[in-house]
Parts: structure tokens; sequence; C-alpha cells
């Protein structure tokens, strides 16, 4: 299936794996391109050396396109263009908005850049400034998100822009997939699908919790980071909603400290990055330092398989999957599935 996003990015299929921080590693973006979809390496948890041995490693998988997912406000984000450059990686994404300057300077040096949007005001402003697609998540879509439905922000998008726009947020099969299509977009994008694979590298029994959860098991909290953040239900997340402001920053400079021993970041650099997020919200000091170590909760579960300790992130659409395919079969899946729907639907001279 061709579109104006397999043309741009240069693979077979018009799917996104998302960039997921401790979940989209070298195992499952090699096996999400080698399946002829584009996997996007998540490197916000990664350190500059780290991030090089991955894309090198993903390299000596696939000979097939791929990307990586950059933080726009890092103190590193150009050491990190960088290594996108030298490597020759095919396209660049963000979560925030990356600046018109970092925008000139990976396309000149021929990377596709893909910002993620949660608003048309945002998708126009990376637009104007040349990205070259833009990811928009509606509210259904795991982690950080929005309010506003796929269904609702995805047409304002693609009707505000004329570059192509991948949708996310509620996306799991062949039926979306056309869906998306017939609302102009170029492709989806997923995570929690993808996350839900036999070639994810989460442990075992945090894939068990999100097969078993229902949609009633998914909520949005900003109790984590100060930042409306969807995840599974769980005896965690009551805990932080229901802590007070003493406790709950006793347990941010205990997350902090760790993620600082391991991603080597300096206490200043790593409330820099948390004032970053808290630019224009109403944060506690608390948030600030969640917003900076918030990577360790997620690395309880989706790395040390603690489904006690940590937070998982998940999009609505985790309350209907029940299976866990490998990228081969998932992509094999939903493309014969949108093709079926395709036939099925009737023809305007019908």
């Amino acid at each position: 299936m061709e579109t104006a996003l397999t043309k741009l990015v240069g693979v077979r299929h018009p799917l996104v794996q998302t960039g997921m921080g401790w979940v989209a590693g070298p195992r499952l973006v090699s096996a999400t391109a080698n399946a002829g979809a584009l996997g996007v390496l998540a490197s916000a948890t990664m350190t500059v050396e780290e991030l090089r041995a991955a894309v090198r490693e993903v390299k000596s998988r696939t000979d097939r396109p791929f990307g990586v997912n950059l933080r726009a406000d890092a103190g590193d984000a150009r050491e990190r263009v960088r290594i996108i450059v030298d490597e020759g990686v095919r396209v660049a994404s963000f979560a925030l908005a990356p600046s018109r300057d970092l925008i000139a300077e990976l396309k000149d040096a021929g990377v596709v850049v893909i910002p993620s949007v949660g608003a048309r005001r945002h998708a126009e402003k990376v637009a104007g400034w040349g990205a070259d697609a833009v990811l928009v998540q509606g509210g259904e879509g795991g982690g950080h998100t929005g309010e506003v439905a796929t269904t609702v922000l995805l047409p304002q998008v693609v009707d505000a822009v004329g570059i192509p726009v991948i949708a996310a947020g509620g996306f799991r099969d062949g039926r979306g997939l056309v869906a998306a299509l017939a609302h102009g977009a170029a492709g989806i994008a997923m995570g929690t699908r993808f996350l839900l694979t036999s070639d994810s590298t989460v442990p075992d029994a945090v894939k068990a919790r999100y097969l078993a959860a229902t949609v009633k098991d998914v909520t949005v909290t900003t109790a984590v980071d100060g930042l409306p953040h969807r995840m599974l239900r769980t005896d965690l997340v009551a805990s932080l909603e229901h802590a007070g402001r003493v406790r709950s920053l006793a347990r941010a400079l205990r997350r902090a400290a760790g993620f600082r021993r391991i991603s080597g970041l300096s206490w200043p650099a790593m409330i820099r990055d948390g004032l970053a997020m808290r630019h224009g919200k109403d944060l506690s000091w608390s948030q600030v330092l969640l917003a900076a170590n918030t990577p360790m909760l997620l690395r309880a579960s989706m790395v040390e398989g603690r489904t006690d300790l940590g937070i998982m992130a998940a999009g609505q659409i985790a309350g209907v999957i029940d299976d866990l395919p490998s990228c081969e079969d998932l992509v094999t899946r939903i493309m014969t599935e949108a093709a079926q729907v395709l036939r099925t639907l009737p023809h305007p001279d019908e």
C-alpha cells in the first residue's frame, strides 16, 4: 500500500512503531523495520553513547529504514542529532516540537523530520518551520496525552497542513488504518500494540498485566509528573494520587537519585529538564523532580518487571488487545485486514 508516508520514508507499509522509552530498543525497532513498517528507537532513556551503540545494533539487524525519537528540549539534543546524521538514520521524530534551526540542520543532512503534536496549532507551527510530516496523537494514546479524540483532531490537522499526517491514538488493526486513511492520514502510528508483541523486550509479567486490562483499567492521571499521563490503573498510581506533598517529594527525590545514577545527569541538569517540562504549567517541586525522573517509574515496569513499583503507560486500546504476535505477523495481519475492508467498501459507481 503506497501512501505519502511510505514514499517519504521508504517503507513498504504505512505503519509506525512509536519511540517508547525502555521499550523501543534495537530488537523491537529492527523487527518492525524487517516487517516493512517504520520502527522508531527511543533515545530519551539512553545516554549519548548508548544511543550510538543502539543505532549501530539496529543497522546490524536490518537494512531497512528506521527512525530515532529525540527530546528537543534535552541539553544534549544536538549531540544526538549528530549521531543520527553520522549514522545515516532515515527519520528523526520528536516528542516536543524541535526548533526551526534543528529542523533545518536535519533536513540539510537528508534526514526526514517528523514531530509529534497534540493540537492543530502545533502542527501548523512545525509545518511552517519545514517539518516533513507530523504525527498527531489523540487523547486515546498512551503516555502524555491531550483531551481531544483522534477522530476529532486528525481531520483538523489534515485540513490545516500540506504535509503527510500520521494518526496515533486508538489504533491496532486494519480497520483503524482504513479509517485513518479515510480521514486523510498517510498512515498510523501505534505504541501499545507494538509493545504487546513477542519481539518486545518488556517482561512477561508486565505484558500479562496489559493483556488482562479492560478499557476501564486504563486511566489518565496528573499525579506522576503533573501532566496528563495515560496509563494502566494500579495501586501505585492510586497511592501517588492520594499521597501528600511531603511524601510525594520524598519519593521523587529517591527516584531522581536512581535516574541520576543510570543517566549520568547531574542534579542541575535533571532540575533543568524538569523545569523545561514545567514551563507554562503549575507544578509542585515534587512534580518537577518527577518530570525529570519519570523514566525511572517506567523502567521499573518495562525493564525490571515490577508491576507493583512502576508505571505502565498505555493507550486505551490496551483494553481490547488479547494476543502477542510477532511484528511480522502483526504487520501482515493489519495490511491483510485493511485490504479486506477496502474490498468490502461500496465503489462510488455502484
